[in-house]
């Protein structure tokens, strides 16, 4: 069995046996989630989080509200590629696509996953939710060392 069909597993028991334990699985970050970020009513949980390049992020919808994952094309290093829910392939058509319709709409459950090659600080937000502050980082690699090089 591969570790993240495991740990949903094992997560899907750990959300039935702690229901009403105030949302205490989906604020507990990574570790024991078959997940890597969590989605509140208008926060991405954690907002920041730090891998090594070629590592996949996945963000589950962990609330009742419908969120996106949608890259700030300009926050993003040169050489990455746009990443967004929906997989649009820019900023704009993934607004454009959410207000026609709520493409790249993530209901509660829903995951989308990322690899992230380019090291560097990647920032996305969630369009329907931007306004509320729901935004956040994936840091590729170490980008103090990188910048001081």
């Amino acid at each position: 069995m591969d570790r993240r069909a495991y740990l949903r597993a094992v997560g899907g028991l750990s959300t039935v046996g702690l229901a009403g334990c105030s949302g205490l699985v989906a604020e507990q970050g990574t570790g024991s989630q078959a997940y890597d970020v969590g989605m509140s009513s208008s926060a991405f949980r954690p907002a920041r989080i730090e891998i090594d390049p070629g590592e996949t992020v996945v963000w589950r919808n962990t609330s009742s509200h419908a969120h996106t994952v949608t890259a700030y094309e300009d926050a993003i290093p040169a050489d990455a590629a746009y990443f967004a829910s929906g997989d649009s392939d820019s900023q704009t058509a993934a607004e454009e696509g959410w207000r026609q319709g709520s493409e790249g709409a993530l209901y509660q459950g829903d995951e989308y996953e990322w690899t992230f090659e380019v090291p560097g600080e990647h920032h996305y937000f969630c369009v329907p939710h931007e306004q509320a502050g729901m935004a956040g980082t994936v840091v590729v690699g170490d980008t103090e060392t990188e910048s001081t090089e």
